[in-house]
């Protein structure tokens, strides 16, 4: 079901080499979503194309950002498994801890995991409960989201998961720089520094365009106690 060719194309811009292994694990893991698609909803996305561009090259685009040596990642809101598990894939020194609020997902999750013979830590939260727990606060090196909220209620949710010295990766579209400007006083406040976005265009067969940006958000501070906010709080007055 993937299409090699195109992961290939796709990840070739950013210096990626997809190797045997990863191809034919990010193949069972395809053919694993469009099984488990069919019992809960878990992407819209289920065509070999979608699959390998929308959702295996868009979350290895977050490969290069990465640390250089072994590192704790927690993807936060995870849903299916994205961008965390094939960045976990293509960094076999990564230790991944996936949290998402539904735990119909992490079971299967679960099933990907040992499938592909990935270990992983699952936390079944929502963002601002796992925030607050001492075993989850600020004990990871990189904290990943993609497609969970705007930049300044997503910034609450995953900075507090990021050690000081680590680094939130939000996988974004093309609003990412309005949401930046949105999000300014609510990266400083949380202990954070945007230090770079990056802008990519992933392209399908047929041509069609989807831009994509990464904004890298370092930690410099800790995070004030009391954040993140209930979820209801966040909502109403986001920072």
């Amino acid at each position: 079901m993937l299409d090699r060719d195109l992961l290939t194309a796709g990840l070739a811009p950013v210096g990626i080499v997809p190797d045997d292994d990863l191809c034919r694990r990010l193949d069972v893991y395809a053919h694993l979503l469009v099984e488990w698609n069919e019992k809960m909803n878990l992407t819209a996305i289920t065509d070999p194309v979608g699959v390998t561009v929308k959702h295996f090259t868009d979350s290895l685009l977050a490969a290069p950002h990465l640390p250089e040596r072994a590192f704790t990642l927690i993807d936060v809101g995870t849903g299916a498994g994205f961008p965390g598990v094939p960045l976990a894939l293509y960094r076999p020194d990564c230790i991944l801890t996936l949290l998402d609020s539904l735990q119909k997902r992490l079971v299967f999750l679960e099933t990907v995991c040992r499938e592909l013979g990935l270990p992983v830590r699952l936390i079944h939260a929502r963002a601002e409960e796992g925030g607050q727990r001492p075993d989850l606060r600020e004990q990871y090196d990189v904290a990943t989201a993609r497609a969970v909220a705007a930049l300044p209620t997503l910034s609450e949710y995953c900075l507090p998961f990021v050690k000081v010295g680590g680094r939130f990766i939000a996988l974004k579209g093309p609003d990412a720089g309005r949401e930046q400007e949105d999000a300014a006083r609510a990266v400083t406040t949380l202990g954070g520094r945007v230090t770079q976005t990056v802008s990519h265009t992933l392209i399908t067969p047929e041509g069609e365009g989807m831009e994509r940006r990464l904004v890298l958000i370092d930690k410099e501070r800790p995070t004030p106690a009391k954040y993140p906010r209930h979820g209801s709080k966040i909502a109403k007055q986001p920072l």
